[in-house]
């Protein structure tokens, strides 16, 4: 059984690694961005803790939680994308790509949970309705449409590419739509006295939020479990290896997350007439980069198929 060749671009700690593509799929430097959105929320926070203060409103020192929290979220995913460029060490071969993950994830459930709180405050409303202080909350909002706005169109150009991004792009535009409604509601209710409207609003616009937060949970969800990605067509990868000229089987074939823009791949490949060489090796990596976006390939020859018993083994580790 040969060694196995890591056919990844960029690290040189490894003197087997043969150097194919490089990340392609690496995510912006999206650092003011992220600086810029938690400066703007933090000073919408004081905002509105003041505004709602004054005004004796309720509606906007909740809003000021929330908006806390979109802060606090922002701050994560800032982070995240800070460890994910940091260089592979002994103990974390693979870097901290990986936090990016972790914060997607957890930005798609902080925001469920806020909006579920706000869900059950606008079911509570019905039953004991308070008067909205319309003019104050209409202007309030009005400003976070505005700046929510911003910060949103700031993180739109890497939402498609980086799960991290569309978290933080997702909680921006969220907000906007949060403030878009309530700037509506404020306008009915100073027009027609409809107290009742401010709380069916809210649920709207909260099952707007769920319906778009839902396939960023579940997507980061999958990529923390290590799931193939979705846009990874495994038995087209399979086919591609088995097409590889002196390949005859393939085994063990594993496509994960290494981060929300990275994609590995190991496989055995059996090549029963002898070493493919490097240069085929490095040839694979390019292509498998460039057809399926997999930039971290490490691919392991082998001269005869394992037995039965022996993948049974394997397996069970």
């Amino acid at each position: 059984m040969t060694p196995a060749h890591d056919a990844h671009a960029g690290h040189d700690h490894d003197p087997h690694h043969a150097h194919g593509l490089g990340h392609v799929h690496a995510p912006a430097n999206f650092g003011k961005a992220f600086a810029i959105g938690v400066a703007i929320n933090a000073a919408f926070v004081v905002l509105e803790v003041v505004y709602g203060i004054i005004g004796h409103s309720v509606a906007l020192l909740a809003d000021a939680g929330h908006n806390l929290s979109d802060a606090l979220g922002l701050g994560v995913a800032w982070a995240a994308v800070i460890l994910a460029r940091r260089r592979p060490t002994s103990r974390f071969t693979y870097g901290l790509g990986g936090t990016s993950i972790l914060a997607a994830l957890s930005n798609a459930v902080f925001l469920l949970v806020v909006t579920g709180g706000l869900t059950w405050e606008a079911i509570q409303r019905f039953h004991a309705p308070q008067e909205v202080a319309g003019k104050t909350v209409m202007i309030v909002a009005a400003c976070g449409i505005v700046l929510n706005g911003v910060c949103a169109w700031l993180f739109a150009s890497g939402r498609k590419g980086d799960l991290n991004i569309k978290g933080a792009f997702m909680h921006m535009a969220a907000d906007a739509l949060v403030s878009l409604g309530v700037v509506a509601a404020g306008l009915v209710i100073l027009l027609t006295g409809w107290q009742w409207l401010d709380p069916l609003v809210s649920l709207v616009i909260n099952a707007v939020i769920v319906w778009g937060t839902w396939s960023l949970l579940t997507g980061s969800l999958t990529m923390a479990l290590n799931a193939v990605p979705p846009n990874v067509d495994l038995v087209e990868v399979r086919k591609f290896l088995l097409g590889l000229r002196g390949v005859s089987g393939v085994h063990d074939l594993h496509v994960w997350c290494l981060s929300t823009t990275e994609i590995a791949l190991t496989c055995h490949l059996v090549t029963p007439n002898g070493h493919p060489g490097d240069d085929m090796l490095i040839q694979v990596a390019q292509e498998l980069n460039e057809h399926f976006g997999i930039s971290h390939a490490t691919l392991q020859p082998e001269l005869q198929e394992p037995s039965a018993d022996h993948l049974a083994a394997m397996h069970n580790h």
